[in-house]
């Protein structure tokens, strides 16, 4: 019975993994708190927009459900990345905290990325620009406090 993917470890659309094979010296990761919630209009423009620079357009973004990935430039063909680099990533999760919202909870640069100026600021307000938004006005999650300790 098959998995849906194959023996090189691609995933079922048959695309590689977009970047867990980068930490390493230069990488850059940042836990987003309080986490940047994307409102359902702008949220629906940044969906639109990453579909139509989607590397299988000729673009260099590249989604799927947990994560959206940047590229440094455009892959030869939809099933090739060729010589194209991971900038960096940026961590989602969708339908949270209402079913039409997205939030941003983590973004990574990678050492490509870094050497050619990206930090998780401009990564997250590229994709965000594509709604109107940025990083720093973004609306965020509350922050509730933390629970008392369970005690017996």
């Amino acid at each position: 019975m098959s998995d849906g993917f194959t023996t090189r470890g691609n995933a079922p659309d048959g695309f590689p993994p977009p970047g867990d094979e980068v930490f390493d010296e230069g990488v850059v990761t940042e836990v987003i708190r309080p986490a940047a919630i994307i409102p359902e209009e702008a949220a629906r423009a940044i969906l639109v927009e990453l579909s139509l620079r989607d590397v299988r357009n000729g673009g260099t973004w590249r989604s799927d459900p947990s994560r959206w990935a940047l590229y440094d430039a455009p892959w030869p063909s939809a099933a090739d990345q060729g010589g194209a680099q991971l900038v960096g990533t940026i961590q989602v999760a969708y339908s949270t905290p209402t079913r039409y919202e997205i939030t941003i909870y983590r973004a990574t640069v990678t050492r490509t990325g870094t050497e050619i100026g990206w930090t998780v600021t401009t990564l997250c307000d590229e994709a965000l620009s594509f709604g109107h938004l940025d990083l720093a006005t973004c609306p965020r999650a509350a922050m509730n406090e933390p629970p008392k300790p369970f005690r017996f």
